[in-house]
């Protein structure tokens, strides 16, 4: 019974969730970025599986007389994920160089200490 509710889109939109809960309740800028990454896993994943059809097959190779799968929406996401390397990678480089500047890795302290300026 608990099976038929256990799907990729399912699993996509829990993984989208907790990383949402993991942005809103977090005060360490690292566990921010995680919970972003996980909120992006997510996306990606529902984007995929919301175009999946039993039976498609690839459009690899020798697809003739057969459904073919459209390869727009893994395009997309290659691109997405690609995106989501390179956002982490800045928001790592930016939380170094808050750390660096305040020694601390808390939201509140951080923007505690730039409203004083």
């Amino acid at each position: 019974m608990f099976s038929a509710y256990v799907n990729a889109q399912n699993v996509s939109l829990l993984l989208f969730f907790v990383g949402l809960l993991g942005v809103v309740t977090q005060k360490n800028i690292v566990k921010t970025i995680v919970a972003v990454n996980i909120m992006d896993v997510g996306a990606i994943l529902f984007l995929i599986t919301v175009n999946y059809r039993p039976g498609n097959v690839p459009p690899v190779g020798d697809v003739s007389g057969a459904l073919v799968a459209d390869p727009l929406p893994q395009a997309l996401m290659i691109t997405a994920i690609a995106i989501g390397i390179s956002v982490t990678a800045v928001s790592l480089a930016i939380f170094i160089s808050l750390f660096r500047r305040y020694g601390t890795a808390d939201w509140e302290t951080v923007i505690r200490r730039l409203k004083t300026r």
